[in-house]
């Protein structure tokens, strides 16, 4: 069969998605690939540029596509290369840098970009945004976004809908004050009603954001930078930065220069075919069908496979038939889910709602005729699956409405495997039916695993997994396979933890990129740097080489991540003994900095939450405390009673070996977080018997340690590992049974897990009887990995390497 020429203008979701598609019907032998982006980078989830922004996560962490899967699937990628002409006649597509490629098959997946009003001044002489004024669409937009936000006092942001929210978060974390303009007269008004938006207002003004509604922004202020901005009414608001996510528009003009026909978007027909040229198609937010452009990801999925059935013969009756509009999000920390109208607007519609503004709960349905027409869900999603799937199928809703909004304690009417059709979405984020996942399982797919990396189901917001797995199950009935990948330490490397170890040491691998270049071939999985990071923490101690972008933003920033963005700082307070110095030093910190919380733990200590990025080094500085390592996969703290030297019933003085406990075990990384507790006592005041590990004094000197307790989401009574003489014997086991862990346990596998997995007589027997002759080798690791633990707040206020606070050091001459 002769290969044909497919190119695609666009690297961005849905253009990736429409390749993915195509190489998932056997395309790769059907065609030669060139693909055209406007950036320099390989497919990223813009849906995550808030998270970005907000500083929860990394911009490598949101890639999709990195540049390594074009070249695995024999795909020219034309990055930072945007096309500038298409030529009907040749067949030839033209970029900006003179790259040209002939096609047989064009696809125009060129999306959007911000929509820049024409607002008087917000532009220079050159026709760019003014200095200080940026749009919101990209991963360099965040970039610059970020950078000037460290630099300015206060930022508005023009736009009240789901992005401009987000934007004005991330510039909450970056410690500016916000302003957030919105031209209509409540938030959100696509996805929410006037008294849905009012609420949504409040919890934002909540969180420190200054809201102005049905405001028009007239003229941005300043000569150079910005200076502030004049609304049409008069008023005028003072700010050194400015947001613009007032909405977006289709990026059209490369095809109204070939002639194609365009109205808001490049009109297409059922196939996602161009109406003047049938070798042309037109996926994602570019593409208007039946006058709707939409700027959702699930349309865009639906569009890409229809494209990718007609140009590979698969289906040539698929048809794109429009898509009926909900979603599921989160803005600024508050759930929400929308589909549909937000308003009735027909007598026929019946209005069922709840209000509970307190507490940020609002929901509301639009029943027509006994089916679902419109919903908001707001605060509480729990019931927002069912209604989304009754939305999208236009299903007949129960009599009884009261029970669409509540549980109203009647056992759940759970429909069986055998009942679900065929068509029933298992899958809402990607569009995976039941029948889709059936068909994967029957060509030969036996595991959950490879039934999502086919189907994309469960690849989403994840909440369908376990489903999925049922429904691979069901299908597959006695044949169902376990998937080898479950027992890899990580998914990037067919390796077994003990394997994985083995060969880290035997090529002494000491960052997580030289693990990378010489076990996965080079490819890099952002997801995998964490775990990978621990490991190497483990092996190596003080000899690991610490690359910031392998670890969480917890431990990139030494603080515990809010759901607002905001950070929780958590002094040490070695067996929750402290100090009136200590206490007026937190006190003085929460007014100077105006910590909004200041809360006891569970672990005998004192939470400052709410504490801005940029602020965390001065903070630090001013403590002068050394880090309670309440934000990382690590020893975080050891809860004690009074003991013996106030508490009548005392038989060991818990407090004392509490704090040389901490002392000695202060930062030392695990697979997961580790909290301890001794008790001076079988009563059991300081809940020891249910931690990762605890010591119980039973008097003469002796003590009972327990390991594998919980007492959070998962509750259990820790298992008795032995009974010793002395302080010393409990601080020698304990650091045993830590390090044994820290060795064998599978990434986040909590204590609790691993006692049962492993079995608490074998752990018995390696760490307390040596039946394995390793208790020196696992007392001399500890040794090392304790001498090599520091204090990372210590770290950043006076660097001894370099880190990502050393910019706001400098510009505060610290260090």
């Amino acid at each position: 069969m002769t290969r044909q020429r497919l190119v695609v203008i666009g690297n961005g979701m849905a253009g990736a998605r429409a390749v993915e598609e195509v190489l998932a019907r056997g395309g790769a032998d059907m065609f030669d690939i060139t693909m055209f982006g406007d950036e320099p980078y390989g497919n990223y989830n813009r849906i995550m540029l808030s998270n970005v922004l907000s500083g929860v996560q990394d911009a490598s962490e949101i890639y999709i596509n990195p540049l390594d899967w074009y070249a695995d699937n024999a795909i020219t990628l034309h990055t930072g290369s945007p096309v500038t002409e298409i030529d009907r006649a040749a067949r030839v597509v033209m970029s900006e840098a003179g790259v040209k490629a002939h096609y047989d098959v064009l696809l125009i997946a060129t999306g959007s970009r911000a929509f820049i009003p024409p607002v008087e001044n917000i532009r220079n002489d050159k026709g760019e945004l003014r200095e200080g004024v940026f749009g919101f669409r990209s991963i360099d937009d965040c970039t610059g976004i970020m950078a000037t936000a460290k630099r300015s006092k206060v930022a508005a942001v023009i736009g009240g809908g789901l992005l401009g929210l987000e934007a004005a978060r991330g510039l909450l974390n970056h410690g500016c004050e916000v302003h957030v303009i919105h031209l209509s007269k409540h938030l959100m008004n696509a996805q929410l009603d006037t008294q849905g938006g009012a609420i949504l207002r409040r919890q934002m003004e909540e969180m420190g954001v200054v809201i102005h509604l049905g405001k028009s922004t007239e003229a941005v202020l300043g000569d150079g930078r910005i200076t502030g901005l004049r609304f049409k009414d008069g008023d005028t608001l003072a700010c050194d930065m400015l947001v613009v996510s007032a909405g977006i528009r289709p990026n059209v003009e490369v095809a109204q220069r070939a002639g194609l026909t365009v109205e808001r978007a490049i009109v297409v027909d059922n196939h996602m075919r161009c109406l003047d040229d049938r070798r042309i198609f037109v996926v994602g937010e570019c593409a208007q069908h039946r006058g709707k452009v939409y700027g959702l990801v699930a349309p865009l999925w639906d569009q890409a496979k229809v494209f990718a059935d007609h140009v590979t013969d698969r289906n040539l009756d698929a048809a794109y038939h429009g898509s009926k509009l909900a979603t599921k999000l989160k803005v600024m920390g508050v759930e929400l889910a929308s589909m549909g109208i937000t308003d009735p607007v027909d007598e026929r519609d019946e209005v069922i709602q709840f209000s509970e503004p307190g507490r940020g709960t609002y929901k509301k349905l639009i029943v027509r005729e006994g089916r679902l027409v419109g919903g908001i869900l707001m605060g509480d999603i729990s019931k927002a699956a069912y209604l989304m799937q009754a939305f999208d199928r236009d299903s007949k809703l129960p009599e009884e409405r009261l029970g669409l909004l509540f549980d109203l304690g009647t056992p759940s009417q759970k429909i069986t495997l055998d009942e679900m059709p065929a068509d029933q979405q298992v899958c809402n984020c990607n569009g995976v039916t039941k029948e889709a996942i059936g068909a994967c399982v029957k060509s030969g797919r036996k595991t959950t695993k490879a039934v999502m990396d086919a189907t994309r189901a469960g690849m989403g917001c994840g909440s369908c997994k376990s489903l999925v797995g049922e429904v691979v199950a069901w299908f597959a009935g006695g044949a169902v396979e376990e998937d080898p990948s479950i027992h890899y330490y990580v998914p990037c490397i067919p390796m077994t933890k003990p394997e994985l170890v083995a060969a880290v040491r035997d090529q002494e691998l000491r960052s997580v990129s030289s693990v990378f270049r010489a076990l996965s071939g080079g490819i890099e999985d952002a997801a995998s740097k964490p775990a990978l990071a621990s490991l190497l923490i483990t092996i190596w101690a003080g000899e690991y080489e610490d690359e910031r972008d392998a670890r969480f933003i917890n431990d990139r920033v030494h603080a515990n991540i809010q759901k607002d963005g905001t950070f929780s700082v958590v002094p040490e307070m070695a067996g929750g003994v402290t100090s009136p110095d200590d206490l007026i030093r937190i006190a003085e910190v929460a007014k100077k900095y105006n910590v909004p919380l200041v809360k006891l733990t569970g672990g005998q200590r004192i939470d400052l939450v709410g504490i801005s990025k940029e602020d965390l080094p001065k903070v630090w500085a001013d403590l002068g405390m050394p880090s309670g390592h309440a934000y990382g996969k690590s020893y975080r703290t050891c809860k004690s009673c009074i003991g013996t030297e106030f508490c009548r019933f005392g038989l060991g003085d818990s407090m004392g070996l509490a704090t040389k406990i901490e002392k000695r075990f202060r930062g030392v990384d695990s697979p997961a977080k580790l909290k301890l507790a001794t008790a001076g006592c079988p009563r059991n005041c300081s809940e020891a018997m249910v931690k990762d590990i605890g010591a119980v004094a039973i008097g003469n000197d002796k003590w009972e340690i327990y390991v594998g307790g919980a007492a959070g989401a998962h509750i259990r009574k820790g298992d008795v590992l032995c009974t010793v003489d002395g302080e010393d014997a409990v601080m020698q086991i304990t650091a045993r049974f830590m390090q044994y862990y820290r060795e064998n346990a599978k990434w986040k596998e909590r204590t609790y897990t691993f006692v049962e997995r492993v079995g608490i007589e074998r752990l018995r027997a390696v760490v307390v009887d040596d039946s394995d002759g390793i208790v020196e080798a696992l007392d001399a690791a500890m040794q090392r990995s304790v001498d090599a633990a520091y204090d990372p707040w210590q770290e950043a206020v006076h660097p001894r390497t370099a880190n990502q606070f050393s910019d706001l050091l400098v510009a505060d001459g610290a260090g």
